[in-house]
């Protein structure tokens, strides 16, 4: 399994992102997954107190156990959680690591990110809160999601020596692809911060197993929530096409998520263990992202 920093954490290229424990997965499944994940080489579990309302922590908690020193910790605050539950003001923020703590069974976070901006708490007092934190060991590194360049610059210049955000997490795949165009990755580049693509497959469009004309997958996400909106004509019809050029290139269908994998760490969701192994593996070639990107370049 290839590696990437976070700061000063070294983390494998491809991250599981937990976002379904709790809500779509029971935490059988969850633990399932997991140890397919660990077994995979996959050592960075990227979650947030949000997800399943607090379940897919309590979840990743329980099923790591002992072996929680094997992999690199990430969660997320600052979405409602409950009405007034919410922001990333110091009192709060406070509040939403001992509760994550708690959850996941551990004493320390590697890395602790503001989910959405808060633009009811000046950045220089959210910086000082977790800056704290950091002193007092709880935290190793901080970060954010959801960011544009302006608020990127604006946190830079208001962590004045104290922990400052080294990485941001924005959605970003094949399909979505705006952190190419609004300078995020750029920025990104100029400030030596990590960045992590959130929705890396696509909600699954770029899996391959969507196809024009076949029936979708039993349970699949395809048809709930916004299933309907993201796997259209017009979109499965791109994904043919990408599928063509890996193929084309003696690679399997899957390989889209080594192109959607971005600069860094892609946190992906999975619902079953056979996923984790598969997506993994998928993501070690680098040949394809070559090719693909020369082609682009034409």
């Amino acid at each position: 399994m290839q590696t990437r920093r976070i700061g000063s954490l070294e983390v494998s290229v491809v991250g599981l992102g937990c976002n379904n424990f709790g809500w779509r997965i029971d935490a059988e499944v969850s633990a399932k997954v997991i140890e397919a994940a660990l077994e995979s080489g996959i050592t960075f579990f990227d979650t947030a107190d949000r997800y399943g309302k607090g379940q897919s922590e309590e979840f990743l908690g329980r099923a790591l156990g002992s072996r929680r020193g094997q992999i690199i910790l990430a969660t997320k605050f600052g979405m409602e959680m409950e009405k007034g539950q919410q922001g990333a003001s110091p009192q709060y923020i406070l509040e939403a690591i001992e509760a994550s703590l708690r959850r996941l069974r551990t004493d320390r976070l590697d890395l602790y990110q503001l989910h959405q901006p808060d633009p009811k708490t000046p950045i220089a007092d959210t910086l000082g809160a977790l800056d704290q934190l950091v002193r007092a060991g709880k935290v190793l590194e901080i970060g954010c999601s959801n960011f544009s360049v302006p608020q990127i610059r604006e946190a830079a210049d208001a962590a004045k020596g104290g922990a400052h955000f080294v990485s941001v997490q924005n959605e970003f795949s094949l399909f979505h692809r705006d952190p190419e165009n609004d300078g995020v990755l750029a920025e990104c580049e100029a400030r030596g911060m990590a960045f992590l693509p959130y929705f890396p497959l696509a909600s699954g469009l770029l899996t391959g197993k969507y196809r024009p004309g076949k029936k979708l997958p039993e349970g699949s996400r395809a048809a709930e929530g916004w299933g309907p909106k993201v796997f259209t004509e017009r979109n499965l019809a791109v994904v043919e096409r990408l599928i063509e050029f890996a193929e084309s290139r003696n690679h399997g269908a899957r390989s889209g998520l080594r192109l959607a994998a971005g600069p860094q760490t892609g946190g992906i969701g999975h619902r079953r263990r056979e996923q984790a192994r598969t997506d993994s593996g998928e993501c070690e070639s680098s040949e394809l992202e070559t090719d693909f990107r020369r082609t682009r370049s034409d």
